[in-house]
């Protein structure tokens, strides 16, 4: 489980290691972008209930910790759904592991 740290006062969102990886590829390449956007998740992943979003912004201090060593095999297909979920209105969600295109 790794842990992707947000803001000054380091929020902590809890992520699968490899969900996490492909989120940091998609937010990093919005961000090298100069392109601000909302990320917004669901506490399914620890159990709960609700619902949280953030705005992401290249001024605001991000920190991606993951709990193994070794950089997981990219999926490429998800990134790009990760990139597409960020022009919506809802902004990026963690979106379901697609297939890796062929």
């Amino acid at each position: 489980m790794g842990t992707l740290f947000y803001g000054a006062d380091r929020y902590a969102i809890d992520l699968d290691d490899r969900a996490l990886a492909h989120l940091q590829l998609a937010v990093v390449t919005k961000l090298r972008r100069h392109e601000g956007f909302a990320f917004s998740w669901r506490d399914e992943q620890t159990g709960g209930q609700g619902r949280h979003a953030v705005w992401m912004h290249e001024s605001i201090p991000l920190h991606f910790s993951y709990a193994g060593s070794r950089m997981p095999t990219v999926n490429r297909a998800w990134v790009e759904a990760l990139l597409a979920s960020a022009a919506t209105t809802p902004g990026m969600r963690l979106v379901d592991e697609p297939a890796d295109a062929p």
